[in-house]
């Protein structure tokens, strides 16, 4: 899934005129989705063999692997033509047709147990609908709660944004200085193979991410796009590198897309009060931001 560009929380008190009438769709308010699946060794090689040396090393359960548990098993024949699963089920019918990941937040409450069941439960909390520069936007988030052997895991907000295709393709401005050496810690260039074998560990059929006639004529990009959650895991991990263990609390958001070929860099901020981390281009353009913290 795509990022949005700029934060969720900005867009909540915003005065708004002239909407999307979305007023049916808060009938999806307070629906749940329960899923189940069982966490294998087999899944933790595969993780570990697509995204080290990306990974902290600690603790047997990669972090982020939760993004890879108790998926939607959407049939072939029920995806849109984007190769999402098609809204009015679980996610209510936005008359929108792009989704993308505007941000969110994990809480780590205690370590997955191998070999043993997950369950996912999640619940549509909130919908509403902001005029942008760009069009229309409409949010919703989502709640879901991670158990295995009936101990709750990780707590986790997804705040997701619908809006329209051709909104897409706009340059983003920079926000960082090229040199900035002494935060940057990673550099990588994702491939089409790395962004295939994360949608397998994923189950995400989105086009954007491997069909790029698709990508760049239906929802204009200029190529394929890297996914929110690879972004947020690569964070995630360089946050529990820094402190030598799993943050507690770990927000999110994304500021702008980045495709495929392009160097991606992975920063923290080196000041031990600003616990901080972030993705952004060579050319200093900032992808994706996270802050964490033990409370």
């Amino acid at each position: 899934m795509a990022v949005l560009f700029a934060s969720h929380a900005r867009f909540r008190g915003t005065a708004l005129k002239n909407l999307l009438d979305i007023g049916p769709l808060k009938r999806w308010i307070g629906k749940t989705e329960t899923a189940q699946d069982y966490l294998t060794y087999s899944l933790v090689d595969r993780f570990r063999a697509t995204l080290d040396p990306f990974l902290w090393s600690g603790g047997d359960i990669p972090l982020g692997l939760h993004w890879c548990l108790a998926l939607p098993t959407t049939p072939t024949a029920e995806l849109s033509a984007d190769g999402h699963a098609k809204k009015g089920e679980f996610l209510p019918p936005v008359p929108l047709p792009s989704r993308m990941w505007a941000g969110g937040e994990v809480i780590h409450h205690q370590s997955f147990t191998p070999n043993a069941p997950v369950t996912r439960i999640s619940t549509i909390n909130d919908i509403f609908a902001k005029k942008g520069k760009s069009g229309d936007l409409v949010f919703v988030t989502v709640g879901s709660k991670y158990y295995s052997d009936d101990r709750l895991c990780i707590t986790e907000r997804q705040d997701l944004v619908f809006r329209n295709h051709s909104t897409l393709n706009k340059p983003a401005t920079a926000t960082a200085t090229p040199d900035t050496s002494t935060t940057r810690q990673d550099t990588l260039t994702p491939d089409p193979v790395l962004l295939f074998r994360y949608s397998a560990l994923t189950f995400n059929s989105h086009r954007i991410h491997y069909d790029p006639d698709y990508a760049r004529d239906e929802e204009g990009y200029a190529g394929l796009v890297v996914h929110g959650p690879l972004q947020a895991t690569l964070l995630l991990n360089l946050a529990a590198r820094k402190a030598d263990k799993p943050p507690h609390r770990f927000a999110f958001r994304g500021l702008a897309p980045v495709t495929h070929g392009i160097p991606i860099e992975l920063h923290q901020a080196t000041e031990n009060t600003d616990e901080t981390v972030w993705c952004q281009t060579t050319d200093g353009t900032k992808s994706f931001t996270a802050t964490y913290s033990d409370t």
